[in-house]
């Protein structure tokens, strides 16, 4: 085959890169996602049951009426060449064992947060310090949310200094959009400014 082709074959196809979007039960992770995906996302709501009483905490998100069970899927362009596959983890601890198959190849992850129940999302940021998967902390910012500086949830969460905190709006596309665009410029930053193509979790090139 012709290498001049195969060079040129290679340099056309796009970059495909897996994101988790995560953070705690009610805090915006299916929103976000539908909001900045550009096909039909796919979603896992069920209806929440008179079964789930006691066993998840609605507290501060009483009016939610459906949970996510499995995953959200949705799919962005970020630009020419560079394709963003989102995953939307499940929020609550019964769902936590498809965490492991959602990680298993990405790149990165966004952990939203709700000012209102910070401590919601200290799995989620265990999880990824546990396993090395770099992250950047998006707070979905609710009308009558706290208003906290990056700082001071930096603090609260007890995260590296070099780890993003940025506000958002996950009902926004711009919004959710700029976070993306945050993460991937903070992956880029953690690998060295290398270019970003498919590795094993916590990996770019």
């Amino acid at each position: 085959m012709d290498s001049r082709r195969s060079d040129a074959t290679e340099a056309a196809m796009p970059l495909a890169v897996k994101i988790l979007v995560a953070g705690g039960f009610g805090v915006g992770k299916t929103t976000f996602v539908g909001a900045v995906s550009e096909i039909k996302p796919l979603q896992t709501e069920e209806v929440l049951t008179e079964q789930s009483v006691g066993v998840d905490d609605t507290s501060g998100v009483d009016r939610k009426t459906t949970t996510t069970v499995a995953m959200d899927f949705g799919r962005i362009t970020i630009r020419d060449g560079l394709i963003l596959y989102l995953f939307g983890t499940p929020g609550q601890d019964r769902f936590w064992f498809m965490w492991d198959e959602l990680s298993h190849g990405a790149l990165g992850a966004i952990v939203l947060a709700d000012t209102r129940r910070l401590s919601d999302c200290f799995p989620a940021v265990d999880y990824f310090e546990n396993r090395g998967l770099p992250f950047i902390i998006g707070v979905n910012c609710f009308d009558d949310g706290f208003d906290y500086a990056a700082r001071e949830i930096r603090d609260a969460l007890d995260l590296n200094p070099e780890t993003p905190v940025v506000l958002c709006d996950a009902r926004s596309r711009e919004s959710a959009k700029s976070v993306l665009t945050s993460l991937v410029k903070y992956l880029l930053q953690v690998n060295g400014g290398e270019r970003a193509g498919p590795r094993p979790a916590g990996q770019l090139r």
